[in-house]
């Protein structure tokens, strides 16, 4: 018998089901004031501010503060662009400029038994090393609780 070792994954992959149209969702993405209100939210009121250039070959900075209150700052360049679809952009933290990791979101509608909504796949990858990738997807999980509570239907949409 030969003993296999398992190698962690070079990827982060996370998908989510939200109740709301893709607009929504897409919009929480690519519009600077929506991902200000969600995106790295320490607690409510937190400064927040997000620069975004919404192109092939142009950037985005999203700057925040952490729930343990330290100030963060990533960017990165937009790859690909098909709206309400798919959005592709690096990544790289101000304080690890060298380090650049890739992003890729997708957006599916859904229909079915529990009603309508979009499930939104994203794929981290291309990251400097295992820890790197272990670090970010214990970032990515609160980020998507954050994006959930954003995207709560108002009680008029209900």
């Amino acid at each position: 018998m030969h003993a296999t070792q398992q190698q962690e994954p070079t990827q982060v992959a996370i998908r989510r089901r939200y109740p709301v149209a893709p607009e929504k969702v897409w919009r929480a993405w690519t519009d600077p004031q929506a991902l200000s209100h969600w995106f790295g939210s320490g607690s409510p009121g937190s400064p927040s501010s997000a620069d975004i250039d919404l192109r092939v070959g142009g950037g985005y900075r999203v700057a925040f503060v952490s729930p343990s209150g330290q100030s963060q700052e990533v960017s990165g360049v937009y790859e690909e662009v098909q709206p309400l679809r798919r959005l592709v952009f690096t990544w790289a933290w101000k304080s690890t400029p060298e380090r650049v990791s890739r992003v890729s979101i997708e957006l599916h509608p859904v229909t079915d038994t529990e009603g309508t909504g979009t499930e939104l796949s994203l794929v981290h990858d291309r990251f400097f090393d295992d820890q790197a990738r272990a670090n970010h997807e214990r970032g990515w999980l609160p980020m998507f609780d954050l994006l959930g509570r954003f995207l709560q239907p108002s009680p008029q949409e209900a």
